[in-house]
């Protein structure tokens, strides 16, 4: 009988040890312990082996801090290269009542493991479903053409700063990385009609950019023989002026010689004018009065001499 109640208190003794054995934990190099006391957060501790007052006294909560952790807005990565769309949360309105298939990545860390662990009920869900909220109103501020194009990053980098904001409203703890987005394309549905679209747009620019180049060839050449026949117009106006002017300065300085003598100007003037018309002609000289007519021919004599 002694015996038998010696067995069973070293049974007790060693379920006792065993119990408070359990106390002890180890928290990874990448992780924080968080001690819970009867559910309620007590402390937080670092990596290496740990004790804590055996449950349902106390509790510990791992979490890792270090990883990076993501969400997929979208799609979801069922093995590495295979994946699964889910259209309700990729389809999007943009602001010109398009809709538009976004798939969407986010990044973050956990920066307060104690706000992490305790006030999130389901924190891949929270971070889930605040992307796609968020995500929902950027594109709406957007059209389909921005957002096809050059407005992707500017989208991305917006989220990622609203996404920060409300999850730090519900101290989340958590520090978003970024947020990109992986996909973005008009739906299967009309995806035949956009390209057509887009096919359209490009002969548009390209017809442009054609009628753009002729100009640039045209207009130049049109402008320099406008400018030349302007220069050659307004020389040949100069040209007119001073000819007329120099004439005119000549009739003056006749007139005052005209003033002083006009017998001898008239002369003068006379014998100019004759000297003009006769200077390509052959000239003769009659000499006397008798009846027989003398003749000199002076070239002929000018070239004897």
């Amino acid at each position: 009988m002694k015996l038998t109640v010696g067995f069973i208190w070293i049974i007790v003794l060693i379920i006792i040890a065993i119990y408070f054995l359990s106390g002890f934990f180890f928290v990874g190099p990448a992780e924080v312990g968080l001690v819970k006391r009867f559910g309620a957060y007590r402390i937080s501790v670092g990596p290496g082996l740990h004790y804590h007052l055996p449950t349902p006294i106390e509790s510990v909560v791992k979490v890792n801090t270090s990883a990076l952790r993501k969400e997929e807005i979208g799609f979801r990565t069922i093995t590495p290269g295979s994946y699964r769309s889910y259209e309700d949360e990729a389809l999007m309105l943009t602001n010109d009542g398009n809709i538009v298939y976004v798939e969407a990545v986010v990044q973050y860390y956990v920066l307060e493991p104690e706000k992490f662990a305790f006030n999130l009920v389901d924190p891949s869900v929270i971070v889930r479903f605040t992307t796609e909220a968020v995500m929902r109103e950027e594109v709406a501020a957007v059209g389909i053409n921005d957002i096809l194009t050059v407005q992707r990053e500017s989208i991305s980098n917006k989220a990622a700063e609203r996404i920060r904001e409300e999850l730090e409203k519900i101290n989340a703890g958590i520090a978003v990385k970024n947020v990109y987005l992986q996909e973005v394309s008009p739906p299967s549905q009309v995806i035949a009609a956009f390209d057509d679209v887009n096919n359209a747009k490009q002969d548009k620019e390209k017809l442009i950019n054609e009628a753009e180049r002729y100009k640039n060839d045209v207009v130049p050449k049109a402008q320099g023989n406008a400018a030349k026949m302007l220069r050659e117009a307004e020389a040949y106006a100069q040209e007119k002026y001073l000819k007329a002017f120099g004439q005119a300065q000549r009739f003056k300085s006749i007139l005052k010689e005209y003033e002083k003598a006009p017998e001898i100007t008239k002369k003068r003037l006379y014998l100019e004018m004759l000297n003009s018309i006769l200077s390509s002609s052959e000239k003769y000289v009659i000499t006397g009065d008798s009846g027989v007519l003398k003749l000199l021919n002076l070239p002929l004599m000018e070239g004897g001499n």
